[in-house]
């Protein structure tokens, strides 16, 4: 009798099923996106740029910054994605990992274009239950989470906006993110919500690799913005974050 199949044995080493990518096609840094439209976003940062593969939602480019070959892939929305596409990177030879996305404020005072670096996420998700206990945390790499405020207050410098850290939440489910849903969240001190970090915590630490997270403010659920409101700001802020990574990627040596 099969003993079925063991899916952290199979596809090692070769072109991966989902995000479509081999060995020797990645760096060991990968910025994560959501939007596949926003991969050439970061490949706008890099020299002698490919355009590697582009499978569902997961599109990915490689080039250089500074020196460091640089992989940007993109996640899709949501926790069940994000943990394909980073168990897949993992096993071809990505070491590290920085989510650069939207998020929406859950604070008042902050506004769309703010870089919101997470120090940890709520796992208000169903994925990484899948994975662990509902108590193990889902935190980034220490380091390079406090390299990414560093990065992103200098390429911030001079401009109106503004660097935040906090505590943030994974969702699943966006147009379930009442105004009571809202403000329980806001109670407990969390700064933002978005639907992807905790899954990117919680398969890095189970694979060995380090993560963080920079994200725009998108809109802000608080004070009364929505994502159709922030325009150009947002954009700005989209660069910004992702110029943040990338200096914080080349200071550590991911």
């Amino acid at each position: 009798m099969s003993a079925g199949v063991d899916k952290d044995e199979v596809g090692r080493d070769v072109r991966q099923f989902h995000i479509g990518v081999a060995p020797g096609e990645v760096g060991t840094v990968a910025l994560l996106p959501g939007d596949p439209f926003r991969v050439p976003l970061v490949a706008e940062f890099l020299t002698d740029v490919r355009d590697v593969a582009h499978n569902r939602e997961h599109r990915t480019m490689t080039g250089t910054y500074r020196g460091k070959l640089i992989t940007a892939t993109s996640t899709g929305m949501g926790c069940p994605s994000t943990a394909i596409a980073v168990e897949e990177l993992a096993r071809v030879g990505v070491t590290s990992v920085i989510r650069v996305g939207s998020s929406a404020a859950l604070q008042p005072g902050v506004r769309a274009g703010d870089l919101l670096v997470s120090e940890g996420s709520l796992r208000a998700d169903g994925t990484t239950a899948a994975y662990v206990h509902h108590g193990y945390p889902a935190v980034p790499d220490l380091e390079l989470a406090l390299e990414l405020r560093r990065a992103a207050e200098r390429v911030a410098a001079g401009s109106d906006v503004a660097v935040r850290s906090g505590l943030n939440v994974s969702s699943d489910a966006f147009y379930a993110e009442t105004p009571e849903v809202v403000a329980g969240y806001s109670r407990l001190g969390m700064l933002n919500i978005e639907m992807e970090s905790s899954a990117m915590y919680v398969v890095a630490r189970l694979r060995g690799l380090r993560a963080g997270m920079i994200c725009a403010c998108s809109s802000n659920l608080v004070d009364g913005s929505s994502v159709y409101e922030a325009g150009e700001r947002l954009h700005a802020g989209w660069t910004a974050g992702i110029e943040a990574a990338l200096e914080a990627a080349v200071a550590l040596d991911l």
